[in-house]
């Protein structure tokens, strides 16, 4: 359906082609329609000029109509056959909507590209703390004892209070329920055992992956965003040497002791519930918490935090180097490995307590 015809100026430059692209505009169209431009007497055009067409052309376009040159010769006739692609506005593509199984497929090639990750940087991890050193391949000590006083002796205090006020909670409620059968002694038993198994290691490890965790996180995100990883790699450094290995070996060698004081603040939580709210003399309290730990549930809890604290670096670590675009990036994938530390935590519990009450008792 043909269109409104427009004469195009003697000569098409910047001014002339902001008139014609405005007396367009003026003009009421109607999808489908052919919008003539009449370029017969137009004996100049230059660079700018060609924009303002290539413009107008884009004008009709949005109204689902279509621009045709006629009439131009000469110079002027080499310059439109010159940007011509410009003047045609290809047709939008129609997005597909994404069906149920294509997300599916797409879900199952992410999880298993980033699992293909994952487990290269445990590989390496494992090289180059187990490996590496001892083939003289080098280590960061000074490194190792930088990281060990920032997730170590840092943590101490807010993992003891954490753990000092979980111990007094869990006597306050267990002790509510065990008074009317006058058996308040045994919540001794209960602060112990239930510390001893599986909060101090869960509570310390939880802290440590909303402190330390995050910190590893946003620390290797902001270095990928600052192209400081390509550095590295540029000098020919290897980056799970360089920056993975003594954080996981510093986490290693803090955690336990990090656990143990998570005991002893807990069982001392309980202890001032016990002794001072239900009354129970502190020899007698302390000699019935003596007498109901046992090693196998210590070992238990000590075995469980060092996989907590690899896990929590490598998690870190690796949502580092997946993080894309610039800051907001690096606030979503230190969240991301926050969660992803507190889900495997459980997960990682779980199996513990599946092993140690299903198969080896």
């Amino acid at each position: 359906m043909t269109g409104p015809r427009l004469l195009c100026p003697e000569r098409l430059d910047q001014e002339t082609g902001r008139a014609l692209l405005d007396e367009v505009r003026k003009q009421t169209l109607t999808p489908g329609q052919t919008v003539i431009m009449d370029l017969s007497r137009t004996t100049f055009m230059d660079s700018r000029g060609g924009a303002w067409l290539v413009e107008v052309a884009n004008h009709v376009a949005a109204g689902k109509g279509e621009l045709r040159c006629e009439g131009h010769q000469g110079k002027v006739a080499d310059f439109i056959d010159m940007i011509e692609p410009g003047l045609v506005v290809p047709p939008k593509r129609k997005s597909l909507e994404e069906g149920f199984f294509e997300e599916i497929g797409a879900r199952g090639f992410n999880f298993a590209g980033e699992l293909r990750e994952f487990v290269t940087l445990l590989t390496d991890t494992i090289y180059w703390t187990l490996i590496g050193p001892f083939e003289g391949r080098g280590f960061r000590w000074g490194l190792l004892v930088d990281e060990i006083y920032e997730m170590g002796v840092r943590a101490v205090r807010i993992t003891c209070m954490m753990n000092f006020l979980l111990g007094l909670i869990i006597a306050m409620l267990s002790a509510a329920q065990v008074a009317q059968f006058g058996l308040g002694i045994y919540v001794a038993d209960l602060i112990v055992i239930a510390f001893a198994r599986e909060l101090a290691a869960i509570m310390t490890a939880t802290v440590i992956s909303a402190r330390t965790g995050a910190a590893i996180a946003a620390e290797i995100a902001t270095m990928k965003v600052q192209e400081e990883i390509d550095a590295l790699r540029g000098m020919g450094l290897n980056v799970t040497q360089f920056l993975v290995a003594p954080k996981v070996v510093a986490l290693v060698v803090v955690m336990p002791g990090l656990v143990a004081l998570a005991m002893i603040s807990g069982i001392l939580g309980g202890s001032l519930w016990g002794i001072l709210v239900i009354g129970i003399r502190p020899d007698v309290w302390f000699h019935e918490t003596l007498n109901a730990a046992t090693l196998s549930d210590v070992f238990q809890g000590m075995l469980k935090c060092l996989f907590f604290a690899i896990m929590i670096v490598l998690v870190g670590c690796h949502n580092g180097f997946r993080v894309q675009g610039g800051s907001r990036g690096v606030g979503l994938m230190t969240t991301r490995a926050v969660v992803m530390d507190v889900f495997l935590i459980i997960v990682i519990d779980i199996v513990f307590a599946a092993v140690f009450y299903y198969v080896l008792e």
